[in-house]
């Protein structure tokens, strides 16, 4: 039996504003990020460098057992029912995730994951890190887009086991390319510029791997994500559904909506 207290501990994470390079003449980024973040540079956010502390009250469930009360707080609580959250997309929160998944494996090789994801999006390499990991260990991993999966949180709404993608039902999705920047000598500027194409070519083959409708081809998904990455592209989760990002949408646990049900029910009416 679990109960929920009123006692709050506090927690903190890092967040940063911008990713320095790999010289302190060229400064890169390909943040993944959402339109309209802020931020002039467009430089992503990530916790390597320049933290901004901000502190969050964590509740703490209470726990009754055998040998009395054990108390967690939330997160660690849900994590043994194999529940795992994702909120922005940075160096810090890949870490954390990629050792829950790991360690969820350890724990049990076949039981599902389930992966809640309200995302804006952040760095392009923490999410691709999320996302190898997914791909890497036993268990599937069901998604669920709750509030937004936007820019790097749509590929990892994607990237889940296919026909356990969900979006709940007021939620949205966002895709776009990704955006960076650079700075330093013009030979350093092109070799950031090619990697930034490498980088928006191979999130676009992701995208296509597990966007591919099932009566499309390969290469017509990917020309169609090509298309529509070249902006911001918003969905509802209707729309989702339709473009292939994600299976279902879900109304209250256990019941789940798809295109063909919505369907049928406006030709009954």
């Amino acid at each position: 039996m679990s109960r929920l207290i009123s006692a709050f501990r506090p927690t903190t994470s890092t967040a940063s504003l911008a990713i320095a390079g790999p010289s302190n003449l060229a400064r890169r980024s390909f943040g993944f990020l959402p339109s309209g973040s802020g931020s002039g540079s467009g430089f992503s956010s990530d916790s390597g460098s320049n933290p901004v502390i901000r502190d969050a009250l964590v509740p703490i469930v209470v726990e009754q057992t055998a040998r009395g009360e054990r108390s967690y707080d939330i997160y660690s609580r849900l994590l043994r029912e194999r529940v795992i959250f994702l909120g922005p997309v940075n160096s810090a929160d890949s870490t954390l995730l990629t050792a829950q998944l790991l360690f969820l494996e350890a724990e049990d090789a076949k039981r599902p994951i389930n992966l809640y994801i309200n995302s804006p999006g952040g760095v392009v390499t923490s999410g691709l890190a999320i996302y190898d990991t997914m791909q890497y260990i036993s268990p599937p991993v069901h998604t669920f887009c709750m509030g937004q999966a936007a820019s790097m949180g749509s590929l990892l709404l994607a990237g889940g086991e296919r026909g356990h993608r969900y979006a709940l039902k007021n939620s949205s999705v966002m895709i776009h390319q990704p955006s960076g920047g650079a700075q330093g000598q013009a030979s350093d500027i092109a070799l950031h510029a090619k990697e930034i194409l490498r980088i928006r070519s191979a999130l676009t083959d992701i995208y296509a791997e597990h966007c591919t409708r099932p009566d499309e081809e390969r290469e017509h998904a990917r020309d169609r994500f090509e298309k529509a990455l070249e902006r911001d592209y918003f969905m509802t989760a209707d729309e989702a559904v339709e473009f292939g990002i994600v299976d279902k949408i879900v109304t209250t646990r256990g019941k789940e909506v798809n295109a063909k049900d919505k369907e049928n029910d406006k030709e009954e009416q």
